[in-house]
């Protein structure tokens, strides 16, 4: 899948001031002024959107390589140009504030917010309040809100990512009304396997002997939510934050409370804490792709493939029956 990309020299990408494209980008090199419809997509999880709905009528490109963290991203002078010249932009407001910032500033005429499309929760770092946290959670709960706001990780639960991928295809049909039937097709088969991918979590997660997973950082609350389980994370949602050694010794402590088996780290970040964790707690360590990028070390080839992964080692950890 990464042959096409590495074809493209890197004189000529400079030239046209081209961005990242996606693993799953389209075979035109341009993001703008194209015979196609022009999406520029902030990462991943958009770009497959706007690839799966637009079809052959799209060429889609994304502002984040494949392999970069997503949270980190810093937008170029070239990028920017690269949205003034597209004929959409589709991005997830609150993941990537130099992406927010960029879009609001371009005079780009359909700007497509994905957290618009679906209701967005603040889960924090997931699970529950433990005992001698309530009152102090109640005081900081104002500050802890706005400090972690709302979580933008909604493309983890298949039900959500079909809610704004029927809001994304209805954006396309107005945007390119010549291709809105395509565009209307293409959005009911793509919500179509996310039910299905919804029906395998639902049925494979059904009966575990536990709920509560361990996670690098915190991705998965959305997912936790839909199929019942408890997200403890070792960060919040900012995977590069420190964990306290209170939080530490919190999580060693309830390893043995609930029968958690497996601590989950992620291929985009550094997974030396969740191993550090693990060595003290003895437990194993396996990957959960919050899938901000699809790589060479991604379990899949795509949402549909990673997600399939993940939930296997869900099972597996929880200990599915």
């Amino acid at each position: 899948m990464n042959v096409r990309r590495r074809l493209i020299p890197a004189a000529l990408a400079s030239a046209l001031g081209l961005g990242a494209l996606t693993a799953c980008s389209s075979d035109s090199a341009a993001s703008g002024n194209t015979d196609k419809f022009d999406v520029v997509a902030s990462f991943y999880p958009m770009a497959f959107l706007a690839e799966q709905i637009g079809g052959g009528h799209a060429n889609v490109t994304s502002l984040t390589e494949p392999g970069q963290e997503p949270h980190d991203l810093e937008i170029s002078t070239q990028q920017r140009a690269q949205l003034e010249e597209a004929d959409a932009a589709l991005y997830l407001k609150g993941l990537q504030p130099a992406v927010d910032e960029a879009v609001g500033q371009t005079g780009i005429k359909t700007k497509i917010d994905a957290a618009s499309l679906t209701h967005l929760e603040d889960h924090g770092t997931g699970g529950h309040a433990h005992e001698g946290e309530e009152g102090h959670a109640e005081e900081e709960g104002h500050a802890e809100e706005e400090e972690h706001a709302r979580d933008p990780h909604v493309w983890l639960d298949p039900v959500k990512y079909a809610e704004i991928a029927q809001g994304v295809g209805k954006a396309f049909e107005k945007a390119d009304p010549d291709h809105a039937a395509d565009y209307k097709k293409n959005t009911e088969t793509l919500v179509k396997k996310l039910n299905g991918l919804n029906g395998d979590f639902e049925n494979g997660l059904k009966n575990t002997k536990s709920k509560v997973f361990f996670t690098n950082h915190a991705a998965f609350g959305y997912l936790a939510e839909r199929y019942g389980l408890t997200q403890e994370a070792i960060s919040g949602i900012d995977p590069e934050s420190e964990p306290s050694g209170a939080r530490v010794r919190e999580l060693q402590q309830e390893a043995k409370a609930d029968g958690v088996t497996t601590v989950f780290y992620e291929t985009l970040v550094s997974d030396k804490t969740a191993k550090t964790l693990a060595r003290d707690a003895n437990l194993k360590t396996d990957v959960l792709d919050p899938l901000e990028g699809i790589t060479d070390k991604s379990r899949g080839d795509d949402y549909f493939q990673v997600m399939e992964s993940n939930l296997k080692a869900l099972q597996a950890a929880l200990g599915a029956k």
